[in-house]
């Protein structure tokens, strides 16, 4: 439960961030890479959560 929780807080404050900064700069390859990171991390926290089963062992 605890992998669940700070994931979604790190999640959360990336998205904020990147949020933030595509806000400011609206420029194509910017939020093409933005995109891209975000749906990695989204993955690599959906990989983790299946291979930790939720946290608990």
């Amino acid at each position: 439960m605890t992998n669940l929780i700070t994931g979604l807080i790190g999640v959360a404050g990336v998205c904020a961030f990147l949020g933030i900064l595509l806000w400011w700069i609206k420029a194509a390859p910017l939020i093409i890479i933005c995109v891209l990171v975000m749906a990695l991390l989204i993955y690599d926290f959906y990989q983790s959560l299946r291979a930790n089963g939720n946290g608990t062992t």
